[in-house]
C-alpha cells in the first residue's frame, strides 16, 4: 500500500479519477472516482470500488446489477493524480445498458453500441431518476419533465404539494386503485424535485437506514435541537 501514500490526495481534494478499461479489448468503459478507502478496498478485494459524489458513499461496481468489475491490474499515472484499472467486465459498464459509458458520439461521428435492457437490473427509482436527469437537456415543448425544470423550483414544489394532497384524499377515500395511482404521481414529482436539485435518491435510502432502531419521537427531537 506504499504507493497509495505517494498519490497527491490533497491536490485531488481526496478523490482520484479512475479510468476503467477492458483488459482484453482495451476499450475504455467508464470514468469514476476513488477516495483512499475505495482504492484500498479495490486492491484488497480484487473488485472495483468507487466513491459516488452524488450518493456520498463508497459503492462496489455492480452492487445492484451484478455487473461487477474484476480487477486485473491497476496503474498509477506519472503525475500520481489518476489511476487506470484494467478489468474483466461482467455484463455492461453503463447503467443505460450500453457496454461502455462513452456511447454518445459528438459532431456527427457514428458509433453503434450494443445495448442491454437494464429495466429489470436496476431498481425502478434509480432508473427513473437517471431518466429525469437526462430530461434536463430535453426540449420543454415535447417533454413534460423538461417543462417543469424550465419553470423552476416554485412550479416543481407546487406540483409536489398538489400530488401530496391528492394522495392524501385517496387514502381518505380508501380507494386502492386511486391510492396506487396518486402515490406513483407523488413519487414521480418528488423525484423530479430531487433531480432538479441533483440529490440522488440513494441519500434518502441511507437516511432511512440510519433511522432504523431509532424512535421516531427521538429522531424528531434531535432535528429540532
Amino acid at each position: 500500500m506504499k504507493d497509495l501514500e505517494t498519490i497527491a490526495w490533497d491536490k485531488l481534494n481526496g478523490l482520484i479519477p479512475a479510468i476503467i478499461q477492458d483488459y482484453a479489448s482495451k476499450e475504455v468503459l467508464m470514468l469514476a472516482f476513488m477516495n483512499k478507502e475505495a482504492l484500498e478496498l479495490s486492491l484488497s478485494t480484487g473488485y472495483a470500488h468507487f466513491y459516488s459524489r452524488s450518493k456520498e458513499r463508497i459503492w462496489k461496481k455492480g452492487e445492484q446489477s451484478g455487473h461487477i468489475q474484476k480487477i486485473h491490474q491497476i496503474f498509477l499515472d506519472c503525475d500520481k493524480d489518476s489511476v487506470l484499472l484494467e478489468v474483466e467486465q461482467v455484463g455492461v459498464a453503463c447503467h443505460t445498458g450500453n457496454k461502455t459509458c462513452f456511447f454518445k458520439p459528438l459532431k456527427g461521428s457514428s458509433s453503434v453500441c450494443e445495448t442491454l435492457n437494464t429495466h429489470l437490473i436496476y431498481g425502478v427509482v434509480d432508473r427513473l431518476y437517471h431518466i429525469l436527469l437526462e430530461r434536463k437537456d430535453a426540449d420543454s415543448k415535447t417533454s413534460y419533465t423538461a417543462s417543469l425544470y424550465q419553470k423552476g423550483e416554485n412550479t416543481i414544489a407546487k406540483k409536489i404539494l398538489e400530488e401530496a394532497a391528492e394522495f392524501g384524499f385517496s387514502i381518505k377515500d380508501k380507494n386502492k386503485e386511486d391510492i396506487v395511482y396518486e402515490a406513483a404521481d407523488l413519487l414521480y414529482h418528488s423525484l423530479v424535485g430531487l433531480a432538479y436539485c441533483d440529490v440522488n435518491p440513494d441519500l434518502i435510502r441511507q437516511e432511512l437506514i440510519r433511522r432504523f432502531g431509532l424512535s421516531g419521537i427521538k429522531e424528531k427531537q434531535s432535528r429540532s435541537q
